[in-house]
């Protein structure tokens, strides 16, 4: 009977250590990081890069197909930042607040994690939006929609970079202040 509840003790200990809420110290943390901002690199205003880059090689269905698909996503994004743009902003706001207050007052490793990855999100969405509204001003096809793909994707990377390098100095940072504590 002990040998089965060293067993199960085991299971949790296994269990909450592939679950450790330390994020900057998890691996999870980290890869879901990198699939994060990969994935919001590979799809630019919701049109896959690839996408992008046969319709410019191959013009003809490919290129109408494009132009229909970041049209449909550009106008859904304005619409719904027409309808409820305020309010979203205003739970955004009071989402980050939390984090902030949560994370950097009180100390909790897991809301700073959070913040690290959702603020900079935040921004992207707002480079998205301008970029959906340019597009919708005048750059919905040929070559100015494709330059206007290209720039958003590089300024989505150069996103990207900066806050995973933000990200990983703090993280090293505080697993050196707990690693070492005074």
């Amino acid at each position: 009977m002990a040998e089965r509840g060293a067993r199960a003790l085991d299971w949790y200990k296994i269990v909450f250590e592939l679950i450790d809420l330390r994020s900057f110290s998890n691996l999870w943390y980290w890869i879901m990081l990198g699939v994060v901002w990969s994935m919001a690199s590979h799809w630019v205003l919701g049109v896959p890069f690839d996408m992008i880059q046969r319709a410019r090689r191959d013009g003809g269905q490919a290129e109408q197909d494009l132009e229909a698909l970041v049209r449909i996503n550009t106008q859904r994004m304005l619409y719904i930042s027409r309808q409820a743009g305020l309010w979203l902003v205003g739970m955004v706001c009071f989402l980050l607040s939390v984090l902030s207050i949560l994370g950097f007052w009180y100390g909790i490793e897991f809301a700073q994690a959070l913040l690290l990855l959702l603020f900079p999100l935040m921004l992207l969405f707002a480079l998205s939006l301008r970029q959906a509204r340019l597009i919708e001003a005048g750059a919905g096809s040929g070559e100015a929609l494709y330059q206007r793909l290209r720039r958003h994707r590089f300024g989505t990377q150069l996103l990207g970079m900066v806050a995973i390098f933000v990200t990983s100095l703090f993280g090293m940072w505080q697993n050196m202040q707990i690693g070492f504590p005074h």
